[in-house]
């Protein structure tokens, strides 16, 4: 792929070829569809290159598959609003499972929300992000089920205050600690005070002020000491990155705008990105990465973005 797929009839092509794909395609849009072609010798040529780029993107075609708003997709979401509708009433207990859906807090894209718990505690959670609550006579438990969080817990020491993420679990020792679950990765960076980490591998982690640690499909990781200003970014409206994997940037990035971010080509994954965006412009820091590193983006029918190797 080179310069073409920045081609602006190259990209109406590629939205009129994602169009033709999705399940609701009516008479109409097909009608439309060939007048466009007729419409210019032009857009015949951009036709031929937007089949040619789609062919070149295996990678991307179940991602995009996935996101289409087929006909039987709409109805069976409907269903499952429907459904969710019925279990509300049911109590806390469905609330606590792993689906977002029933999260007793969450912000959307972009959104920035501080809640104060049952206990006095409180959490400021990022965007994008989700977490629900158990709290009992003896024990405080909190899920994070996607996004991130800082935590600012109120001393009880008759109850534990303990935030689990994916396969693992952060126990508060009278502290402040920020807990991130993006992707297949938990990190967690103690602010104040220390925190207690296990895995279902690892019993006990204890960590520090001033030290984080991450864990996920490869296992915990060793203690690290922490930057606290780049642990702290995202509560100032900043996104800062430093030596990070270009397939981790990617994967934050796309809690801050709508639509996925896929990387077509893993070999580039590993690209080490140093970098300070702001958090309302997304795209545009998308936009500068590309213009940095060695790479293009593509925008596809508004909903996806596709990063791969420039030239």
């Amino acid at each position: 792929m080179g310069e073409e797929a920045t081609d602006p009839v190259v990209m109406e092509a590629l939205e009129w070829f994602v169009r033709m794909r999705d399940d609701a395609v009516s008479t109409a849009d097909r009608q439309a569809l060939e007048a466009w072609l007729a419409a210019s010798p032009d857009h015949v040529v951009a036709w031929r290159r937007a089949e040619a780029l789609w062919r070149s993107l295996d990678v991307v075609k179940p991602e995009l598959d996935r996101l289409r708003p087929s006909r039987e997709a709409l109805s069976r979401r409907n269903l499952l609003f429907g459904s969710a509708a019925l279990l509300g009433g049911l109590g806390g207990l469905y609330a606590y499972t792993r689906s977002d859906l029933f999260a007793e807090y969450r912000t959307d894209i972009g959104e920035r929300r501080t809640f104060t718990l049952p206990d006095g505690s409180s959490v400021e959670l990022g965007s994008y992000s989700a977490l629900s609550t158990r709290f009992t006579e003896t024990r405080r438990q909190v899920a994070l089920l996607r996004g991130q969080g800082f935590f600012d817990v109120a001393p009880d020491p008759l109850r534990p205050f303990q935030v689990q993420a994916s396969t693992g679990a952060s126990q508060a020792l009278g502290t402040k600690f920020d807990v991130k679950y993006v992707g297949d990765l938990v990190t967690v960076a103690v602010i104040e005070h220390a925190v207690d980490v296990s895995t279902s591998e690892v019993s006990n982690t204890r960590l520090q002020a001033g030290w984080q640690v991450s864990y996920g499909q490869e296992g915990l990781g060793a203690p690290l000491p922490a930057n606290l200003e780049v642990v702290g970014a995202w509560r100032r409206g900043r996104i800062l990155f430093q030596d990070v994997p270009l397939r981790r940037v990617l994967a934050e990035l796309e809690r801050y705008r709508r639509g996925r971010i896929v990387l077509a080509d893993s070999r580039i994954g590993d690209t080490p990105v140093t970098a300070i965006f702001n958090s309302s412009e997304a795209d545009s820091a998308l936009q500068t990465i590309a213009d940095t590193l060695p790479i293009q983006v593509i925008n596809v029918a508004g909903y996806i973005a596709i990063v791969y190797p420039r030239g």
